[in-house]
């Protein structure tokens, strides 16, 4: 590890840039550490085409207000773990939603043993633990804003362009050039093609990924999880809306559940979103995520 020299509004807490390995993947990050030793040590497992360095505030805040590590990190060939060329990544959601989630997880328990281990999943970051092994290793699971979900259970006017999104020109962009141009096209970052095609697959089916177990996906270990979770929603996420997140709550029948329903009005906030529920503009609803 390469210890980075903190800046001055990040004196109390001390950021250590890593790589770590998912098979035969190198996975590149930053660990948020407090300046005491950390009773319990976070993997914050982002969202799709989210880089790590969205999560940069919230690691930090984790670290100094909470005396929290944290460890924030981008999938294989994506961010700071990105190949010269995105069009030879045969990366997929699954290579993102399980078995680098589970690298990311192993690393940080292997580097913390005697610290209590938390998940904090962010949209895709809180869908693929039932795929993933030793599950018994967390203490606890935060679920934001993630939940299978249809395109169909959008709102409009947003469902339009997420239908554009999956059968308009989307699809023939992304077998031409062979990677999906995100920020070309104004929808975020640029993506694997096998991360947009499986991503596609997921939510244009009904059954969302099960149609893939024992194929793409391992078969789920739908009990493997008995730490308590909590499982948050926000009022004005028209991406995955509150009934798609409680939906997941059914993935963990054996784990104690709690719900939360983030209202923007109740923190003095007039919008929070889907993504921005972890941004520095959302800073008032994050001790309520980790209460």
């Amino acid at each position: 590890m390469n210890l980075l020299i903190p800046s001055p509004e990040t004196r109390n807490a001390e950021i250590r840039e890593i790589a770590f390995q998912s098979g035969e993947h190198t996975l590149r990050g930053h660990l948020f550490l407090p300046m005491e030793t950390p009773r319990i040590v976070v993997v914050l497992n982002g969202a799709t085409g989210v880089k790590a360095r969205f999560y940069s505030s919230f690691a930090k805040w984790l670290a100094e207000q909470k005396g929290i590590a944290c460890l924030t990190y981008d999938y294989r060939h994506f961010g700071a773990s990105a190949l010269e060329d995105i069009r030879k990544s045969k990366a997929n959601m699954s290579d993102w939603g399980v078995h680098d989630q589970e690298a990311a997880r192993a690393f940080l328990a292997d580097a913390f043993p005697e610290s209590r281990v938390w998940v904090i999943g962010h949209s895709l970051g809180s869908m693929c633990l039932p795929f993933q092994r030793n599950l018994e290793q967390i203490d606890r699971f935060i679920a934001i804003t993630g939940g299978p979900g249809h395109y169909s259970d959008h709102p409009w006017p947003y469902q339009a362009l997420a239908r554009l999104f999956w059968f308009g020109p989307f699809p023939l962009i992304t077998l031409l050039l062979g990677y999906l141009p995100g920020r070309t096209m104004r929808v975020g970052e640029d993506l694997p093609s096998g991360v947009y095609w499986q991503w596609r697959k997921w939510c244009t089916r009904r059954g969302f990924y099960s149609s893939e177990f024992g194929r793409e996906l391992p078969f789920p270990d739908w009990v493997g999880l008995k730490a308590p979770t909590k499982f948050v929603a926000v009022k004005d996420d028209v991406i995955t809306p509150p009934k798609t997140v409680w939906r997941l709550m059914q993935c963990h029948p054996s784990a104690p559940k709690t719900q939360l329903l983030l209202e923007p009005k109740a923190y003095g906030l007039q919008k929070i979103g889907h993504i921005n529920v972890l941004s520095e503009k959302s800073r008032a609803v994050w001790e309520s995520i980790v209460a």
